[in-house]
């Protein structure tokens, strides 16, 4: 039986061989149609592409694609990764009319090249339309002023307490007989920003045991963001996709609580109390008419969009974090300026708290968060599928189905006075580089789905500056090629940003929410 199977098989190898080298022949006839004129690998490895490279360097894949794309009067550059054709775009103007033809017969934002696989179907990244438009409505409440200042004392709170860990892992005490050491700060800081997003997104409604299991999952997550989409028992993939689905599903029984405590009138004091009281009335209302609910209040559907809010801040803050610390240790004369500006405003030994007023007046502070962002821009890219073929010039039309990756980074070195240099000046009353220069500002995205929640990203970085810089004294590690980009998945330091870190203050402040 088995000497005959192996027969049949032997037998059919030729048919085999040549049905694959046919597949082989017609992808790359395709990809060369597609590719027409445009720079980019002349040739592709049959149904992987540019895979392993992306995978293995990720780095090196997008410089290549930005060389090549300057290299082109276009601004644009072409791939192939696992049976999807590329487009990496830099020029400031097409990455705009990207982003503002987000629409069925246009382009649809994923986010992430497999994005869909991990987030689900109806995330709101993936919304369009009126159906976005009233969803953004019913999140606008997460970020008022009001709301803004209750998140800004629970960030406070949460940042010194993991500053105090920092310091005690570089600088034990003197007693412990250990001597200072530099840290890494990647992993430090995206465990601060995940319990930030946790108590700021989701207040008491986590259990010390959920936040546990949370922090596994979400690990399990970033490590799948960057592994190939095959989906298969055991891979990181599939991890990745079930811990997305206990995440959700975590996120929706706070969803639940949060809309039963609104509902008996309680004041709100993180941010899906802010987005259930008016969902708490209307849904109340509904139930006495007799009505369906409204739309967008179901709290597994709320559970998805609230980890997309998650996602959102949590790794482009790690990555923003990183790169003003580095920054400034490179930049003594800014962290001077941070820091004198920052003295006349706050003083750790009032044991006072932060407040919005206080966080407004930082301008130069605020000038240096959004040059870090500028500068550095987390989210270098924001992947978009072409839903059907779309005349993006008037000599190249992107064919359906392309995965179209707009270059925030690139643009962000466009237009501006000496954009390659790191100059928190540009963005003052006096220069305003940010008004001139607005579309190549292109950080927080563009059009209708700019990110929504840019100006608690910006007071996030804000309020860590000022911490960092006033708590404590702190110099880098400098090795060869520290400062170089890495993509994990938005980028950072390449020794993850490893410092020296002592108290610079005579103590601690204590600071409470009462």
């Amino acid at each position: 039986m088995t000497s005959s199977l192996l027969a049949s098989l032997s037998s059919l190898a030729p048919y085999l061989f040549s049905l694959l080298a046919f597949l082989a022949l017609l992808e790359q006839v395709s990809y060369i149609i597609k590719k027409r004129s445009l720079p980019g690998p002349p040739l592709v490895l049959p149904f992987l592409g540019s895979a392993a490279r992306l995978v293995a360097a990720p780095t090196a894949f997008w410089d290549r694609q930005s060389r090549l794309a300057a290299s082109s009067p276009l601004g644009i550059s072409a791939n192939y990764v696992v049976g999807r054709f590329i487009l990496f775009i830099r020029d400031t103007e097409l990455c705009h009319r990207v982003f503002a033809n987000v629409r069925p017969d246009a382009f649809h934002l994923v986010g992430h090249p497999f994005g869909k696989k991990l987030f689900g179907e109806h995330n709101l990244i993936y919304m369009m339309g009126q159906d976005h438009k009233d969803l953004r409505r019913r999140i606008a409440p997460n970020f008022t002023p009001r709301a803004l200042s209750t998140y800004t004392s629970l960030q406070q709170i949460i940042i010194l307490k993991h500053l105090k860990r920092w310091v005690h892992l570089s600088s034990p005490p003197a007693a412990a007989g250990e001597t200072p050491k530099a840290i890494a700060l990647r992993l430090l800081a995206r465990d601060m920003n995940l319990e930030t997003s946790q108590t700021v997104f989701a207040g008491p409604y986590l259990s010390q045991k959920a936040r546990e299991r949370f922090n596994v999952d979400y690990n399990l997550f970033n490590v799948g963001l960057m592994k190939l989409p095959f989906d298969l028992p055991g891979s990181a993939f599939r991890k990745a996709r079930l811990a997305v689905d206990r995440l959700v599903e975590t996120l929706a029984g706070c969803a639940g609580k949060s809309k039963e405590r609104m509902e008996r009138g309680e004041e709100p004091c993180c941010l899906i109390d802010f987005w259930m009281q008016e969902t708490a009335r209307e849904v109340g209302a509904a139930r006495e008419a007799e009505e369906a609910p409204p739309p967008h209040s179901g709290d597994q559907e709320i559970g998805g969009h609230l980890f997309d809010f998650l996602f959102a801040a949590q790794d482009a803050s790690t990555s923003s974090l990183l790169w003003a610390v580095t920054l400034l240790d490179s930049h003594p004369q800014v962290l001077a300026k941070v820091r004198d500006e920052v003295a006349g405003i706050w003083s750790p030994e009032s044991d006072a708290l932060i407040t919005g007023e206080q966080l407004r007046e930082m301008k130069y502070t605020e000038a240096v968060a959004r040059e870090v962002v500028r500068y550095r821009a987390p989210a270098t890219m924001v992947p978009h599928i072409a839903g059907e073929e779309f005349p993006l010039t008037d000599t190249y039309t992107v064919p359906k189905g392309t995965i179209v990756f707009p270059s925030v980074f690139e643009s962000s070195f466009q237009g501006f006075t000496e954009p390659d240099r790191f100059d928190p000046d540009r963005f003052s009353e006096e220069r305003r580089e940010d008004q001139i220069h607005k579309r190549n500002f292109l950080a927080f995205g563009a059009g209708a789905h700019q990110c929504v929640g840019q100006r608690y990203a910006l007071n996030h970085l804000m309020l860590f500056i000022a911490m960092f810089v006033m708590l404590i004294d702190f110099r880098r590690d400098r090795t060869d090629g520290c400062d170089d980009i890495t993509y994990v998945p938005t980028i950072c330091p390449k020794d993850d940003c490893r410092v020296f870190l002592s108290m610079r203050c005579a103590r601690f402040p204590e600071l409470s929410l009462h």
